[in-house]
């Protein structure tokens, strides 16, 4: 956790994603996977969002992924994240078929240093005593 309080928006955990939760306070990227459809997605929700089916269950991902899109923030939305910027937002495609909106950290904010198709594994930070968020860096080649 960091040393400071955490002031930028915290995510609220709810009872369909009290799991997903936990599991990336462990460290552990977990999806939900449609048992009638196949499909897994994200965000962890009881319904699966492509056939609407309840049969789901939970899965672990690998946290491998590629860079689907990415865009630099210069100007912060809000006063929260004026020290971070520039930072990097970016999709990743996971490995398991979801995309996932997060971070890209560990690599210059700089289009040349960024690419789309780029391998990314999937880090961890810390925020608060109850949640832990999951971002990316370019994977070690």
């Amino acid at each position: 956790m960091t040393e400071q309080a955490y002031s930028k928006p915290i995510p609220v955990p709810q009872g369909e994603s009290d799991y997903y939760w936990e599991k990336a306070k462990a460290h552990e990227l977990w999806l939900r996977k449609c048992d009638n459809c196949n499909q897994a997605y994200f965000y962890p929700r009881d319904i699966c969002p492509m056939c609407f089916s309840r049969n789901t269950s939970w899965i672990q991902a690998s946290g491998k992924g590629t860079l689907h899109t990415f865009a630099i923030v210069h100007r912060a939305p809000t006063p929260a994240f004026r020290d971070d910027a520039p930072f990097v937002v970016a999709m990743v495609d996971l490995e398991e078929g979801p995309r996932m909106p997060t971070n890209l950290i560990d690599v210059e904010p700089d289009p040349a240093a960024i690419k789309v198709g780029m391998a990314v594994e999937v880090v961890f930070e810390d925020i608060t005593d109850e949640i832990t968020l999951p971002k990316f860096k370019p994977a070690a080649v």
